[in-house]
């Protein structure tokens, strides 16, 4: 029997919660950005890493407290092999920009890893993005 990580009943409950289209901003993506002691009230900013920040705070766990997908890089500690529910971060435009991408794993095939994750087509959503963008897989100390 494997063990189900807790902030993963909070990303699965979430599904779905998507931006709102022009001028309003969704007041739940707004508070995944709290979880980040941020200001930021609009829905358009990036906001995987508030997600992320949201669910493990809501599960009592730390957290980076940054908007920036890469800071999770700096949590936790590594993994060789993904997990369920591990943090996966993968580079975005380029491997060597600050821009990144952060979710939770869920699968993984050869070449493609399965994440749940904030702002992923402007929702939570499970999408797959190629094994090469791969930066690393994080856990919780």
């Amino acid at each position: 029997m494997s063990l189900v990580p807790p902030w993963m009943a909070h990303a699965q409950g979430e599904l779905g919660t998507e931006e709102v289209p022009g001028p309003g901003d969704n007041p739940r993506i707004v508070e995944y950005h709290m979880a980040c002691d941020d200001t930021v009230t609009d829905d358009e900013v990036a906001w995987c890493s508030s997600f992320v920040n949201w669910c493990m705070m809501q599960s009592g766990i730390e957290r980076t407290r940054s908007r920036a997908a890469r800071s999770w890089m700096g949590w936790g500690s590594g993994l060789l092999v993904p997990c369920y529910g591990c943090v996966g971060v993968i580079w975005r435009e380029a491997i060597d920009s600050w821009k990144g991408h952060v979710g939770f794993v869920v699968d993984q095939t050869d070449s493609h890893i399965v994440m749940l994750g904030g702002n992923q087509g402007n929702e939570v959503s499970v999408r797959r993005y190629a094994k090469g963008r791969l930066l690393g897989y994080r856990m919780p100390s």
